[in-house]
């Protein structure tokens, strides 16, 4: 049947709500996805919306993490709360015999946050923890230090998991703050698919959420890479050499060409073995095991980004390689053979993104959010059957602004 998209009103706010019938699996899958919500409203408290959402996932304040969590795994439902950059979302499933069960513990959430010194002390130190563990993850390292090149003096320089000057200021008054101006009707859109119709769940959805409040809604922001190429190198006790690149792609998510984007992309460094990185640097040099780069288009931001390791002696000639290549991929474009081959992928590969239910309802959230028909991509498919060469090569020569790439590089 496929998704559709629908409005409820509770407290005088619309709400969208993205619905799927499944009659074959006897389940629930509801998501309640706060736009404009995710790490982009850290502000001065790096960190504070990741501690936020692992605050949700300990629990009410009146039974605490353990008993609520027991209620959770005896009826096999599952309540996750996880954020990205521009979300924040909670996540219920569960068989749909027990799913007015699941739902009641969602409104207990949503009412009862576990709002405890002990409980925000005990999640800082897990965070601390994992943040000190990190020191040593260097693909970590290089992919933080490239997002505070390309993305300074924006809410994208910092790390989503905060770091550990950060964290250990948050109080719990910011975490009360955020989650209460985060988590409102305002900012929110429902995802919900199952064995039901869409009457009977909706109705149970709405008596569960009308606890939350109606009274902020957070700003849309966009965000610009930077243009000017710089190279960062930070020293460490490494056997390799971890090399993260990124540079500006100026594409809007709604643009009629990004499919030419999707393409260029996959050809470029997106698809692993065949992709032009992959072929040039591993297959007929040798410098690195794997190799990726990719377009990343958000409705917040766009740019392009890649990485790759290489031996520590090998490091200054892979940069040199990655950054020859994308100024040849900008100047001559592709051959017909790779863009048969990204056709031949993209096109027999569409059944596998649509196989389950929640693969369904993101990419009908997703059309959605971004303001994009839902036979969007039932178009796309279509226009990349029917682009020519030419076109393509065209429009990759007009992005020559992802031949300015910034480097971040750890060595030793």
């Amino acid at each position: 049947m496929g998704a559709i998209i629908k409005h409820i009103n509770i407290k005088g706010v619309d709400i969208p709500v993205v619905f799927e019938q499944e009659k074959s699996l006897p389940i629930l899958n509801l998501q309640l996805v706060f736009t404009n919500s995710g790490y982009m409203q850290d502000k001065k408290h790096s960190g504070l919306t990741s501690i936020s959402a692992k605050l949700l996932n300990e629990g009410t304040k009146k039974l605490g993490s353990i008993k609520f969590a027991e209620k959770l795994e005896n009826s096999a439902i599952s309540l996750h709360t996880s954020n990205g950059f521009e979300t924040f979302v909670i996540e219920l499933s569960s068989l749909k015999d027990v799913h007015e069960k699941g739902l009641k513990l969602l409104s207990d959430l949503l009412k009862d946050p576990n709002y405890s010194n002990d409980v925000l002390e005990k999640i800082k130190t897990i965070q601390t923890g994992s943040l000190k563990r990190k020191e040593n993850d260097f693909d970590y390292v290089a992919s933080n230090n490239l997002k505070k090149l390309i993305f300074k003096d924006t809410p994208l320089e910092n790390p989503s998991s905060g770091t550990i000057k950060t964290i250990s200021k948050i109080k719990l008054e910011d975490v009360e703050k955020q989650l209460k101006n985060n988590l409102d009707l305002n900012n929110l859109i429902i995802v919900v698919g199952g064995d039901f119709k869409y009457e009977e769940i909706i109705s149970k959805i709405k008596n569960s959420i009308k606890v939350l409040n109606a009274q902020n809604k957070n700003k849309e922001i966009k965000i610009s890479p930077s243009s000017k190429p710089i190279t960062k190198e930070t020293i460490k006790d490494t056997q390799q050499a971890y090399i993260y690149f990124g540079s500006p792609f100026n594409v809007n998510v709604k643009d009629e060409d990004t499919y030419m984007a999707k393409v260029a992309s996959f050809i470029l460094g997106g698809s692993g073995f065949g992709s032009r990185l992959m072929e040039e640097i591993r297959v007929k040099r040798g410098l690195a095991y794997s190799a990726y780069g990719y377009v990343s288009i958000n409705k917040s931001y766009s740019y392009f980004t890649g990485y790759l390791q290489t031996k520590l002696e090998s490091a200054d000639e892979a940069k040199n390689l990655v950054q020859s290549l994308v100024n040849e991929f900008v100047k001559n474009g592709v051959s017909k053979d790779e863009l048969d081959s990204a056709k031949k992928f993209l096109l027999g590969s569409e059944p596998l993104r649509t196989e389950t239910l929640s693969q369904r309802l993101n990419r009908a959230f997703t059309l959605f959010y971004k303001g994009l028909s839902q036979d969007y991509n039932k178009k796309e498919l279509e226009k990349i059957e029917n682009l020519k060469l030419e076109a393509l090569n065209k429009y990759i020569k007009s992005h020559k602004e992802i031949n300015n790439l910034s480097f971040s590089i750890v060595r030793k």
